[in-house]
């Protein structure tokens, strides 16, 4: 009973941050649009450090983006069923990982061998890849004309 309160309060951090995140993402993108239309202003040390500061913000919105695409994932297992499993051995994902890391798809071991042996996970067979995609529409229903594509022939 205790895993299942554990996993309870995980689903209400994982909801909590993903809000957080959409928020914080939809913030900075809003920033950082209103930044590109702006007149530069100042000598050039101004222009480069606005550049700096608009890189920065640039790469922390992008770890974001992936911190809440994790975060959406989890969530999705969670309804699944499957949150808190190891996507290798499907053993359970020790609660005290999940409270550290609450989007962990990994044991510590497996995430340890993949981390060592590097791409150790596609060989296994245990994890069906084919269930994962980039987007929520199937490719397969698409027509795509030749027209379509751009095709660099100048080199």
């Amino acid at each position: 009973m205790a895993r299942s309160d554990a996993l309870i309060r995980l689903h209400k951090a994982l909801l909590a941050r993903r809000t957080e995140l959409r928020k914080r993402l939809g913030m900075e993108l809003d920033d950082l649009s209103r930044g590109k239309g702006s007149q530069p202003s100042g000598d050039a040390a101004d222009a480069a450090f606005e550049s700096s500061g608009e890189e920065i913000a640039s790469q922390l919105a992008e770890l974001e983006a992936k911190e809440l695409a994790q975060v959406e994932r989890a969530v999705r297992r969670l309804k699944q069923g499957t949150y808190g499993k190891c996507e290798a051995c499907a053993i359970r994902i020790p609660v005290a990982r999940l409270n550290a890391l609450p989007y962990s798809t990994l044991c510590i071991k497996c995430q340890r061998e993949m981390e060592t042996e590097g791409g150790w996970l596609a060989g296994r067979g245990e994890t069906d890849w084919t269930r994962i995609s980039d987007s929520d529409h199937s490719m397969e229903d698409r027509d795509v004309n030749i027209s379509d594509l751009e095709i660099d022939m100048s080199k």
